[in-house]
């Protein structure tokens, strides 16, 4: 009797553990390393990113959870990255130059928005480029990367942003409030709000594009907005930034393959107005080109910005050389 219980509990005991393996084995497979991103709550198309990979799918079909962190503004969304609490900005290429020189440790792994979001509208028809501005004032956000491309671009032309164009202090939205209210002659901003300005005011003029003005003066692409992952999670996740690329440019494809499906994303979690991110897509102001930072060719078009930012005088030197992810 006792040695037959005695097998019972044996074999209960393996039953038990078998039973155990095979339930736990599909929840170790399911487990995916988290990636935590810096988002904004602005109506622009930085968290609209994160919106599209989430809601289709991307961060799982690659091999990661995203985890998206919304901050309500812009230095709360730097900051963020910079103490660590968030893994992954994208962000401007200048930008993550200050912040590596500030000792956060970062790796920039591809592109992301090309220049010409970036624009600068006059109400004046007298008023036909940025030499026109001169004796003018600008509204225009001096502590963003926008803000250096355009006195790069000044300073190639030979105009000294500041002393012959005069600089007003404002974010993009004031910036456009400043112009509707004659307060300024010019205004940059960036996408959405250059669709939306372009829309409802169809007699401004757009004096500045981005991409053509720094084409011009440079002879390559330039980037409004690049990913950047910092060290310490590519150490946590090696396959981070690969698999975090291949999730962009599925992103992307969204944006200019299924732009009817974006601009619905677009309106229902940042609520811009419909038809907004089909108009910005298809007048080539928003373009997405998802490459990988390491490749020659880009590598140099990102650390030019950078070289142009340091003769600017805006940084004292160039950062290390491994402000570039390698695989």
């Amino acid at each position: 009797m006792l040695k037959t219980s005695r097998r019972h509990l044996a074999a209960l005991a393996v039953g038990l553990t078998i039973a155990a393996g095979m339930f736990a084995a599909p929840a170790l497979a399911q487990q995916k390393p988290v990636i935590k991103v810096s988002s904004l709550t602005l109506p622009v198309f930085n968290p609209l990113v994160w919106n599209i990979m989430k809601a289709r799918g991307f961060d799982a079909k690659h091999g990661f959870e995203l985890d998206i962190r919304p901050y309500p503004s812009i230095a709360a969304f730097y900051a963020a990255f910079a103490t660590g609490e968030t893994d992954v900005l994208i962000g401007g290429p200048t930008i993550f130059q200050k912040l590596a020189q500030e000792g956060v440790p970062l790796q920039i792994i591809g592109t992301g928005f090309t220049l010409a979001d970036l624009v600068i509208f006059a109400k004046d028809p007298a008023i036909k480029s940025l030499a026109d501005l001169k004796g003018k004032q600008l509204a225009i956000d001096m502590g963003g990367s926008q803000f250096q491309v355009v006195k790069m671009y000044t300073a190639a032309k030979g105009i000294d942003l500041g002393k012959d164009i005069t600089v007003v202090n404002a974010n993009f939205a004031v910036a456009r409030a400043q112009l509707e209210a004659s307060r300024v002659d010019a205004a940059l901003v960036i996408e959405p709000l250059a669709s939306i300005i372009a829309k409802q005011n169809p007699d401004w003029k757009m004096i500045f594009n981005g991409a053509e003005g720094w084409k011009e003066i440079t002879g390559v692409d330039g980037w409004e907005i690049v990913p950047a992952m910092r060290t310490d999670a590519i150490k946590r996740i090696p396959n981070g930034p690969k698999m975090l690329l291949a999730a962009l440019k599925d992103v992307a494809d969204v944006m200019h393959k299924e732009t009817a499906a974006a601009d619905k994303i677009a309106n229902e979690t940042l609520k811009l107005p419909p038809g907004i991110l089909t108009a910005a897509v298809e007048s080539k102001r928003l373009m997405m080109i998802v490459e990988p930072a390491w490749e020659p060719a880009t590598r140099k078009s990102i650390t030019d910005m950078m070289e142009r930012a340091v003769k600017a005088g805006f940084y004292p030197k160039m950062p290390d050389a491994n402000i570039i992810y390698v695989p």
